[in-house]
């Protein structure tokens, strides 16, 4: 393990070059992952455990995504199977079914935790809200988690570039005294960049917190509120949109991704640099308390209860598609549409 300084605080992390793909292959050479679920982030956790030399089975419900499982190289009877089969035949047991989900298959799932096999998440939330989904594993079990910073398409295509998302760990429940090392050597074979450690909990109150968020809530009701602003004053679609939108995405997050906020205001305009200056106190000041506000209601599990709620009901589905509807179908996002089909082709 390595210890890295960020912003003055220093954290311990795991780096490829501290524990190689060489000595995860070794951890885990008798060891049969089955990967329960290829929603979200069963293809890709699959995919780059099976490329990266590690014996991977998938269980699946048949349909749509059991199709397009075979499509992806699992082979029915071979290494693609039910969810119950799969969980009788893995001694890893990776659970990468949507929170509502795993809730639904739990009994099925615990049935096949045999002593000394490992349960491994990559979310937070089943077990830190268990009195709310009713998953307790067994106490004769190793308890893990992986949680890639990232979608399972991003986990699948930066590994093809031979890079990786950052993932953080957890060890829950060390029933066999090896849990920590399994869990590094998973976290390797899935393709991570590096490896910080966290907690359950942890996980689970900054990814909810995150995703409602900077990731994607709080993102949104920023962009509609400034193009809103923008067209009530006589600006047209294409402007606003490329002042709210485009030229973030596009130009401005690439730059701050690689080398900073700071390293961006610097190679920017002295106009821009003047008003991201004085304006960043106002927003921080009007954004803090909603956070502040979101946080405590994550924190408190209201959130997860909400969740469960909505997602157990039957309709869930048609209610969603709907409200995505409303956003794919609004003027901004229709604008979107429209430039993107604008946008120069790479040569």
């Amino acid at each position: 393990m390595a210890t890295l300084n960020f912003g003055g605080v220093e954290e311990t992390v795991v780096t490829r070059q501290e524990f190689p793909l060489e000595k995860a292959r070794e951890v885990l050479k008798n060891d049969t992952i089955a990967v329960i679920g290829y929603g979200v982030q069963g293809p890709g956790q699959s995919q780059n455990l099976r490329d990266n030399g590690f014996n991977v089975i998938v269980g699946q419900r048949e349909g749509k995504t059991f199709e397009k499982a075979i499509s992806d190289g699992w082979v029915p009877g071979e290494t693609l199977f039910s969810i119950e089969e799969a969980c009788k035949r893995g001694t890893v047991i990776m659970c990468l079914l949507s929170d509502a989900a795993v809730m639904s298959v739990w009994d099925v799932i615990k049935k096949h935790l045999t002593p000394g096999k490992t349960l491994y998440f990559s979310h937070g939330f089943a077990i830190t809200w268990s009195e709310r989904t009713g998953v307790v594993p067994p106490a004769d079990v190793d308890v893990v988690m992986v949680a890639p910073k990232g979608s399972g398409a991003s986990l699948r295509s930066m590994f093809l570039e031979g890079r990786g998302v950052n993932s953080s760990f957890a060890v829950y429940q060390d029933y066999t005294g090896n849990a920590l090392e399994r869990t590094l050597a998973l976290g390797i074979g899935i393709g991570s960049g590096y490896l910080f450690e966290t907690t359950f909990e942890r996980e689970a109150v900054s990814d909810l917190t995150g995703e409602r968020g900077s990731l994607m809530g709080a993102i949104q009701g920023l962009f509609l509120a400034q193009y809103e602003v923008l067209r009530e004053n006589g600006h047209t679609p294409s402007e606003a949109f490329n002042e709210t939108v485009e030229e973030l995405t596009q130009s401005l997050m690439p730059l701050f991704a690689a080398k900073g906020m700071d390293w961006m205001y610097a190679n920017c305009s002295t106009t821009a640099q003047r008003g991201a200056l004085d304006w960043m106190g106002p927003f921080h000041d009007a954004i803090k308390p909603v956070v502040q506000q979101l946080y405590a209601s994550v924190k408190c599990g209201d959130e997860a209860q909400k969740s469960i709620d909505s997602n157990s009901q039957p309709d869930y589905r048609e209610k969603l598609n709907e409200e995505l509807r409303q956003l794919r179908e609004s003027e901004m996002w229709q604008a979107a549409a429209t430039v993107r089909r604008l946008r120069p082709e790479a040569d």
